[in-house]
């Protein structure tokens, strides 16, 4: 019976340090949230990890152009080559506020409402293995925009894995 309450205890210290990991990202998202909101270049440099996204960028671009053939010709090679010039250009076009306020949009955040506080965005964020966390639509969705600790121990944004179709420049 003492064995079964020390590992319930157990059990209970290892959620509550998750818990505490996820409340500690949240509250840099939602730092992250309000310089999208507000289109504060500044905040939002400090809260995104430019070169964590576009070496992701870069992989993603790579693969997706390697599935490409035109009329029977393979263009992985050519995509190995290019992919990471168009993820540099990408990346400095579509790394900026305004931009992300679209992808914010899309998980219901409306310009016109207030943000949601960091316990509300912690329960929308999914522990990974390797320590980043995750943030997703909805409890069990896959995860959309990947988050990173710095060594300063501050979150930034780090990875993208929604459609790249949502990453619009509006003019």
């Amino acid at each position: 019976m003492l064995r079964r309450l020390a590992l319930a205890g157990l059990l209970c210290l290892l959620a509550a340090c998750a818990t505490a990991g996820r409340l500690g990202a949240a509250n840099d998202i939602h730092a992250l949230l309000t310089a999208i909101r507000d289109d504060d270049r500044a905040a939002f440099d400090a809260r995104v990890d430019r070169e964590a996204l576009k070496a992701e960028m870069s992989a993603r671009l790579a693969r997706e152009a390697g599935r490409l053939k035109v009329d029977g010709l393979d263009l992985s090679r050519l995509s190995a080559v290019i992919a990471p010039s168009l993820a540099n250009l990408a990346g400095d076009a579509l790394l900026q506020p305004r931009v992300f306020r679209q992808v914010a949009e899309a998980y219901g955040y409306a310009p016109d409402q207030p943000l949601p506080g960091p316990v509300a965005i912690a329960s929308r964020l999914k522990a990974l293995p390797d320590g980043r966390v995750c943030a997703t639509r909805d409890k069990n969705g896959p995860c959309v925009l990947v988050f990173t600790r710095s060594p300063e121990g501050r979150w930034r944004l780090s990875g993208f894995e929604g459609d790249l179709s949502s990453l619009k420049i509006r003019l």
